[in-house]
């Protein structure tokens, strides 16, 4: 039910890669046809996208990993109420690919995105059947 640079909102913090921009009910499809496959196979683009959701501010950021750095937040607490099936399908697929093959950049992206771990506990049982 994530292309990279969406990772951290409908599963927990660091999986919403298939997000991307708000507009009010819904968020942008118009990174929607970012491959994923690309991104989460070539270390460097995946560094890059990491980097900009990582860091305070967008100096470093693409378009796409810039609107999903603005959206994580809203996705998270909304449970991706606004993400498209697509951008839901991602989610998954980044953040079954972060907590099984990177789970210390799983791991850094929760400290930023989810420090109390609020939506940890909230996709919990999501986060379980990605790992199994």
């Amino acid at each position: 039910t994530p292309p990279l640079p969406l990772w951290l909102a409908y599963w927990s913090p660091c999986s919403c890669w298939g997000l991307l921009v708000a507009a009010q009910d819904k968020y942008t499809t118009k990174f929607d046809s970012v491959n994923l496959d690309d991104i989460l196979s070539n270390d460097r683009l995946l560094n890059k996208y990491a980097q900009c959701l990582l860091d305070a501010d967008d100096r470093n950021c693409t378009p796409d990993a810039k609107e999903l750095k603005r959206a994580i937040p809203d996705a998270l607490t909304n449970e991706c109420a606004k993400c498209s099936e697509k951008q839901k399908a991602g989610t998954e697929k980044v953040a079954k690919f972060l907590l099984e093959k990177k789970p210390d950049l799983w791991k850094q992206l929760e400290a930023k995105y989810d420090p109390n771990g609020e939506y940890r506990k909230r996709y919990d049982d999501r986060i379980k059947k990605l790992k199994s």
